[in-house]
């Protein structure tokens, strides 16, 4: 997945403005299980909330950066004990898939 452009960050930002934290990191830290919910969640809905328990040993960039490749997502934004995921659905039937803005004055290498 190619990187996101900063008009698509602000874009997923203001649509995770009116979404639920989903996902709650506590001590225990990135596991298997909490892989396989970002994962689910991904898949469902494309953008998610995520926040991290002061009780963690990591902090919100730390949790963001490692789940990111785990989950194949992109990092959003991470603020304060909040981050934001993205990663586009592959299910052909979700309806309502995030459509992001195309950058006009994208570069070809």
């Amino acid at each position: 997945m190619a990187d996101l452009t900063s008009k698509q960050r602000a874009q997923l930002r203001g649509l995770a403005n009116g979404i639920d934290t989903i996902l709650i990191v506590g001590k225990d830290g990135i596991g298997d299980n909490l892989v396989k919910q970002a994962n689910d969640a991904l898949e469902a809905r494309e953008l998610i909330k995520g926040r991290v328990l002061e009780n963690a040993l990591m902090t919100a960039r730390e949790v963001a950066e490692a789940l990111a490749p785990l989950t194949r997502s992109e990092v959003v934004q991470v603020i304060g004990t909040k981050f934001i995921l993205y990663r586009p659905t592959h299910r052909k039937d979700k309806k309502d898939k995030i459509v992001l803005v195309e950058d006009k004055k994208k570069k070809t290498m």
